[in-house]
Order: C-alpha cells, then structure tokens, then sequence
C-alpha cells in the first residue's frame, strides 16, 4: 500500500439485528483486515447507546487478538476519565502480555456517552480528582514502570510488566490534545470524521510537531481519522453520503459533544442541565470509487504529512462495510503492480 491503512470499527448495531450480530461482525471485519495486510484495527468505547455496543473496548480486544495472528488490535479510544489509570495500565499490560508487539492503547478526551452514563461510571467518584492530562500522564508512567519517585504510589506495579507494553495514543480534534501528546512523546490522532475544519487539522499537527519532547526516544507520529463511502462509482458514493449528517450538542458552558442522531442530541441536551443549542450539518466523509478515494487520501497525506490513516467505513450494511475495505486494499495495490 502507498500509505499505512488501519481500521477503526464502532461495531454498530443494525436495525431487527442482536448485540451478538454486532459482535460477529466485528470479528469477521478484523479478520478480513488481517487477511488485506491491514496494519492495526481498533474498536471504540460507547455507553448506554442503541445504536453500537462497544462499551468495553479492552474485553473485545482480548476476544480480538485470540481471533487473529498478526494485525495490531487496540482502542480507539478508551475514555479514562472514568477510570483508573492503574487499572487500566493492568488491563493493557495483561492484554501485551498475551499478545506482544500487536497491542494499542488509544486514549479518548470524550464521555463517550450521555451524562446520565458518565454519572453511573463515575458513580464512587468523590472530592476533586486528577485532571484528565494528569491521568494520562500517570497511565503512561505506570505501563512504562516509570512512577516518580516523589508520587505517593512510587514502587507500586502494573502487573504484569510485559517486554514489549501497549503503545500508547492519544485521540482528540485540536486544543490541549495536541500539546499533551507532543509532551508526552506519543502519537497523535486526530478525529477529522468529528471535526473537519482544515485550519484546525493543520494547526493541530503542527503544534503536534513543533511541542513534541526532545527527550522522546520515538519520533512524531501523526494519524487521521477519516470516515469512508466506498462505491463503485462515483455517483453512488455522492448518494450514500448525500444523507448523513453530523450532529453537535452546544452546551451553554462551552462545550460541544459530537453524538449519533437528533434524538440523542436532545437527549444529552435534557440529562445536561444546561442550556443547549443543536447543530446539523453535512458529515465529514471522504466518498467516491475506490480510485477517488485513493487519491483523496494520498491527498490528505501529503497535505498534513501523515504516517498513517485510519479509516471507519460509514456504511450501514455490513457487506458494504466488508467490501468497502476490500475495495480501498485493493486501489492502493495495484498501483504497486
């Protein structure tokens, strides 16, 4: 492939189809992926949603790595806020452990569900706690057994410590995400399917590389994430994505939530307790025929200077989704025929 491909799969739920449907289908897609040289494929973390049933990434990733042999399988994001990162850094150095060298810990800024979900994750929750970017920073420490001597938890251990821990990343849309992964020397992954403002996209990425940690063994890794329509024309695809909207919830306070539908925008709106305005507008997702794609993509490589893309495919039908990465695997192998 002339550009590192990855897969990011939300296992949605179609309608009149089981939770189990779901799931079968992501294990089918992950292996598809392996067998197309994919380079690593990742599941996300949603709460008290109907319309995808990811809620535990780190469980699917054990269900996943035992169904594959080689591609990478990680997270596309967990949401630490709700937990800690302790735990967390057990979870992923058992999952490294079992599978070394194919494990990803990708981190997400976002609830990952309505305010009721996150109340009931952070129901023991007492007192003010470490912020997010102190979380972060802390999981890191303790994959990497890395604690400070001055922490209060100095020589307390994530077991087990395997040779090769999770690697690490960190997913956000600009803002402070783009300092704090550069300063903790790992990569970033940019969300262009949740914000697609260009300006925002190249200014993340250059603050990525301009902030990153001279003391970091590993060099800057920036990654986007795109949503795809892949048809077998042009025409098709325009058609697809003609009806696919992106929905925000704007809170008084100032913060904006990316959600799936209207309904759960007004929903999260209500369970908020604040003020709030509702914003629809054109998804963004790169659509077309394998070879427009193609090109769009190497397009956005060269644009921001990418070191990989990961794609979710914005297709309803399974088999849509299925052939929609065969499609994509093979526009970028011929071109190396």
């Amino acid at each position: 492939m002339g550009i590192r491909l990855s897969i990011l799969d939300q296992s949605p739920i179609a309608e009149h189809q089981t939770s189990e449907d779901a799931f079968q289908q992501t294990i089918e897609l992950v292996k598809q992926a392996e067998a197309l040289g994919y380079h690593r494929f990742w599941v996300s973390e949603h709460h008290d949603s109907e319309t995808v049933v990811g809620s535990s990434p780190e469980v699917l990733i054990s269900y996943l790595l035992a169904q594959t042999h080689c591609i990478r399988i990680g997270s596309g994001g967990v949401m630490l806020q709700h937990y800690s990162p302790y735990k967390v850094a057990e979870n992923f150095n058992v999952l490294a452990s079992l599978a070394p060298g194919r494990v990803d810990l990708g981190i997400g800024r976002a609830p990952g569900g309505l305010p009721r979900s996150t109340q009931a994750l952070q129901q023991e929750f007492t007192g003010q706690g470490p912020t997010l970017a102190e979380k972060i920073g802390l999981l890191n420490q303790y994959i990497h057994h890395s604690l400070d001597e001055n922490h209060e938890f100095y020589g307390v251990k994530a077991a087990p410590q395997p040779d090769e821990p999770a690697q690490l990343f960190l997913l956000g849309g600009g803002g402070t995400s783009t300092e704090l992964a550069a300063s903790l020397g790992i990569p970033y992954v940019f969300a262009q399917f949740i914000t697609g403002d260009e300006s925002i996209i190249e200014r993340s990425f250059t603050s990525y590389r301009e902030h990153f940690s001279a003391d970091a063994v590993a060099k800057p890794q920036a990654l986007l994430a795109v949503s795809v329509i892949i048809s077998d024309t042009d025409e098709e695809a325009e058609a697809l994505a003609a009806g696919i909207v992106n929905t925000k919830v704007h809170l008084a306070s100032g913060r904006s939530v990316t959600v799936k539908t209207a309904e759960q925008a007004e929903e999260f709106g209500k369970q908020s307790g604040e003020p709030y305005t509702i914003e629809e507008k054109q998804a963004n997702i790169i659509h077309g025929s394998k070879e427009t794609v193609r090109k769009k993509l190497l397009h956005l490589q060269e644009k921001y200077e990418l070191d990989e893309v990961i794609i979710t495919v914005a297709m309803k039908e399974f088999k849509e989704r299925l052939r929609a990465i065969v499609l994509l695997q093979e526009a970028f192998s011929e071109q190396t025929v």
